[in-house]
C-alpha cells in the first residue's frame, strides 16, 4: 500500500531512541524526508547516520521556545513542514505531595508547552501548503492513571482536550491532528521506571510488552494521506491494556 508520504517533510522529536526513532525509521522507509531532534547529541548522531535522516538538530524541547525554534530551522532547511510528531521523555516519577513546584514546571515544559509551540509553529507551514499531519505521542496514562506517574496523568490527559480542540480548528485547512497512546512499551523509558516485566504483562490481555516498531507503524499510518480523514483521535496501541471502550 502507497502511505503517500514519500517525499514528503516529517520532523520526528525525541527520535535518538525508543518510540521516537522507530517513527522516524518508519517514515523514511515510506520515503519521507525526515528530520529528527534530541537531547542526546552523540545518541543523536548515531541514529541519524543509521536511519538516514535528511537532518538532526540536538535540541532540549524542555526550555522556553526550542521547540519553535527547532521548527523554524526545519522549515528553513527543508523548505517546509509536513508532518510533525510530538514525543518526549516521561517526566518525573512521584505521588502529588512528593513532587515538587519546579518538578511539575519541568514535566509542564517538556510534556505541554513543547508540544504547543511546536505545533504553532508547524500549522503555519501546514497552512500554506493546504496539508500537514500531527501525531502527539502521548502514552495510555492520558486515559487511566498509572501510580506514581502523577504528573504524566495530569498532563497528558490535557493533552488529549488539545489534541480534540486544536483538530476542529484546522481540519478545513487539510491538518490532521491526533494522539497516539503507547501502552507497555519495550523501551529504555519502560526499563527506568524500575517496573519487573511480568507485572506489567500480567496487565496486558496480549500477553506481552508492546515494540517501538509497533507503535510506528500507527504513528506512520496517521502521519499519511491515508489518514485523511482521521482527526481530533486518541487512539491506543497498547495490546488491550485500557480497560475503558
Amino acid at each position: 500500500m502507497d502511505l503517500g508520504l514519500r517525499g514528503k517533510r516529517a520532523l520526528v522529536m525525541g527520535a535518538s531512541s525508543g518510540i521516537g526513532r522507530a517513527i522516524a525509521e518508519g517514515l523514511s522507509h515510506e520515503g519521507a524526508v525526515v528530520a529528527i531532534c534530541a537531547r542526546d547529541e552523540a545518541r543523536l548522531a548515531q541514529a541519524s547516520r543509521e536511519m538516514g535522516a535528511r537532518l538532526s538538530i540536538p535540541c532540549d524541547v524542555s526550555k522556553p521556545a526550542a521547540s519553535r525554534t527547532l521548527v523554524e530551522k526545519v522549515v528553513e532547511t527543508l523548505g517546509g513542514i509536513d508532518v510533525l510528531v510530538t514525543n518526549t521523555g516521561g517526566p518525573p516519577k512521584g505521588g502529588f505531595l512528593e513532587l515538587s513546584t519546579p518538578q511539575w514546571e519541568e514535566g509542564f515544559r517538556s510534556l505541554w508547552m513543547s508540544a504547543v509551540e511546536a505545533m504553532r509553529a508547524a500549522i503555519l507551514s501546514m497552512r500554506a501548503s493546504g496539508w500537514g499531519r500531527i501525531v502527539l505521542v502521548t502514552s495510555v496514562a492520558a486515559k487511566e492513571a498509572m501510580p506514581g506517574l502523577t504528573v504524566s496523568n495530569g498532563l497528558r490527559a490535557g493533552l488529549l482536550g488539545l489534541t480534540k480542540s486544536l483538530s476542529n480548528e484546522v481540519a478545513r485547512d487539510g491538518i490532521t491532528v491526533n494522539a497516539l497512546l503507547p501502552g507497555y512499551t519495550d523501551t529504555e523509558r519502560l526499563r527506568e521506571l524500575g517496573l519487573p516485566a511480568e507485572r506489567m504483562t500480567a496487565q496486558v490481555p496480549a500477553g506481552r510488552l508492546g515494540e517501538a516498531s509497533e507503535i510506528a507503524d500507527l504513528a506512520v499510518f496517521l502521519a499519511s494521506g491515508r489518514a485523511a480523514y482521521v482527526t481530533g483521535q486518541a487512539i491506543a496501541c497498547d495490546g488491550g491494556y485500557l480497560r475503558g471502550i
